[in-house]
């Protein structure tokens, strides 16, 4: 599968509506943002279990500012609709593939937490 833009419209319902989904928030000026694509672009072709989306910051400024983006890249994994990571910065490979390993075991039913803030 391939990775799909996602505005602000869309946000909330591809959030809730899957059951897990990463957000690359990045910008075409970012070397950084840049860097990282190959390597979103291959989780997504190795987990087409999961949404992989992306979020130009530049175009969808208001979805960066709801969603308290500081820096980027910044990735958000999602898992029924809550929020288990959010960090800036570009993963390596593995470090990817790890953090799609840990979301993909943890048990949301488990954590008593709040569901993740609609942006």
């Amino acid at each position: 599968m391939t990775t799909r833009d996602l505005t602000a419209e869309q946000f909330n319902e591809t959030i809730n509506g899957n059951d897990m989904v990463l957000v690359d928030f990045w910008a075409s000026w970012c070397g950084p943002c840049r860097a990282f694509a190959p390597t979103f672009q291959a989780s997504s072709e190795k987990h087409p279990d999961i949404v992989h989306a992306k979020v130009d910051t530049e175009a969808e400024q208001q979805l960066a500012s709801a969603a308290e983006i500081r820096s980027i890249p910044t990735l958000m994994a999602f898992k029924k609709g809550k929020l288990l990571f959010n960090q800036a910065g570009a993963l390596p490979p593995a470090a990817l593939e790890d953090l799609v390993q840990q979301i993909k075991a943890f048990d949301v039913a488990d954590d008593p937490g709040a569901p993740a803030e609609q942006v």
